[in-house]
């Protein structure tokens, strides 16, 4: 129970911010106590990563007033709310590639006599003491996204921040990191930090939380301690409406009729150390779900498929596109031949910042017709086929102009999926399709799963998150240490036997 009498870490009264004419928040009232997680809940474009960086420096708002421990606070940038105890880790990370992590930790901080010997020494120490299996001496480039994660949490919190904002923390983490993750925000906690909370998973909200505010159009629709919620309750509020999320996405899928030939058959596949002799099929009008933990292999895979990675020259198997032996030099080949692979991590591969939606589906369109006649004779079909994927993917922007960059994280994930499937292709392959999505959205995304299994297609889903597998899945495969290991059927199994197959 948080006590009403104390002053607040942070507070934030009557904040708006408006971009162009369109406020993406309006008349916030907001507060965080020491010690306590108060978590911010709301579907994509509700305004809480607008007020997360609002808090932490990143954006200025329009009118309103932020209070750090009960005085006026203006901040012009990041390192104005730094200074003021304030970091935030954030969805989509910000560390720079070509540096090493213990660089990165260090990053803003150097001293004249700053060696890398004691930086990667002070590094080590850090990642020991919060238990994260990263090696500081690894470039930030090379890591996994869950790692990169972990070095944007160990960045925080080595920084002496008192208050620190996680916005989706665990979207790439496996259960037992996230769970490791829960006990580290714990920990901090009771060591009296303030910390804000923003998950797309209710239950992590649920189970976590101290408060929990809903927010919905820019607006805070409630605020209540996290003991008087249950999750229908917080649909309830998030999107306005009486929201039954087993009737808005629908049952499993298994048992879906499919061909006697497969689209995709992959044999023996093997590329560098990451995937090991690794073989599926996938077949029209099916999805197939590919499990497994953070490394197993799976997305590799699926990137030798598409042409982004390589397999071994030598003795590194056989892929088969419909019938037909493929090896690629580039990805603009498979994009050729029907191929349309969603990368896990949108802001790196997923979509150009700086377009907005529509331009960015349109230059999907061009990847996979450039050098035909019709690009210059049919411009406005192809700006009504724009228009009417920026339609079927419910895509919302704060404004008609506004770079995907700036959207919420829904948004730019809607955006890199209309991007892949308007180049009409055969094969799709979704990785992480759901990461940073609210509950809404994560509906309307299952339903075009199965709208393009229904159309004919073979659609090969890649997901850390258990029950997403279960509920979208024709079959599923479970990846571990870069092999096939196991094949399940949805009907019978069960999260803890994904589980226990992927992990033993």
């Amino acid at each position: 129970m948080v006590k009403c009498d104390q002053v607040a870490a942070v507070e934030v009264r009557q904040a708006t911010k408006y971009y162009g004419r369109t406020p993406a928040m309006a008349d916030i009232d907001f507060s965080v106590m020491k010690g306590e997680i108060h978590a911010l809940v709301g579907e994509n474009g509700a305004g809480k990563s607008t007020l997360a960086k609002a808090i932490a420096g990143t954006v200025q708002l329009t009118s309103g007033s932020i209070y750090i421990d009960g005085a006026t606070s203006c901040f012009k940038s990041p390192a104005d709310a730094f200074a003021r105890g304030i970091a935030m880790v954030y969805q989509e990370d910000s560390l720079i590639p070509t540096l090493t992590v213990a660089q990165n930790l260090r990053l803003g901080r150097e001293t004249p006599l700053c060696k890398l010997r004691a930086i990667s020494r002070d590094a080590q120490e850090l990642m020991h003491s919060l238990n994260f299996d990263v090696d500081p001496t690894d470039y930030c480039g090379a890591l996994g996204t869950a790692k990169r994660q972990m070095v944007e949490i160990a960045r925080a919190v080595s920084r002496n921040a008192r208050i620190l904002i996680f916005d989706e923390p665990t979207a790439t983490l496996t259960p037992e990191e996230t769970q490791h993750l829960f006990r580290l925000l714990n920990d901090l906690r009771d060591r009296n930090y303030a910390l804000v909370f923003i998950s797309h998973a209710l239950e992590e909200a649920l189970t976590l939380a101290n408060r929990i505010t809903v927010m919905r159009d820019g607006k805070v629709v409630i605020c209540d301690e996290a003991v008087n919620f249950n999750r229908d309750k917080l649909i309830q509020y998030m999107v306005g409406r009486n929201f039954h999320v087993t009737e808005k996405i629908g049952g499993q899928c298994g048992g879906r009729k499919r061909n006697a030939e497969p689209i995709l058959r992959v044999q023996n596949v093997i590329a560098g150390s990451k995937v090991r002799n690794m073989s599926l099929s996938a077949y029209e009008g099916e999805v197939l779900g590919i499990a497994g933990l953070v490394g197993s292999g799976r997305t590799e895979l699926m990137e030798v498929v598409a042409g982004i990675r390589k397999r071994n020259f030598f003795k590194g198997g056989m892929i088969y596109l419909d019938g037909k032996s493929i090896r690629y030099r580039v990805p603009t080949q498979a994009v050729r031949d029907g191929i349309a692979y969603m990368t896990e991590d949108r802001k790196v591969a997923g979509f150009y910042e700086t377009m907005d939606a529509r331009e960015n589906i349109y230059m999907g369109w061009l990847h996979g017709n450039t050098g035909r006649w019709k690009v210059l004779y049919e411009q406005k079909r192809i700006s009504e086929t724009v228009r009417v994927w920026v339609q079927r993917m419910a895509i919302r922007s704060i404004g008609k102009r506004n770079k995907v960059i700036e959207l919420s994280g829904g948004n730019q994930q809607k955006v890199a999926l209309a991007k892949g499937l308007i180049q009409e292709p055969k094969l799709v392959i979704m990785d992480e399709p759901t990461r940073g999505v609210d509950v809404g959205a994560i509906a309307e995304i299952h339903r075009l799963i199965r709208e393009l299994a229904d159309e004919g297609k073979a659609v090969i889903v890649i997901s850390s998150y258990l029950p997403e597998i279960l509920e979208v899945s024709d079959r599923i495969l479970v990846a571990r240490s870069g092999q096939i290991v196991a094949e399940m059927d949805p009907k019978t199994t069960t999260q803890e036997e994904i589980m226990y197959v992927a992990v033993h």
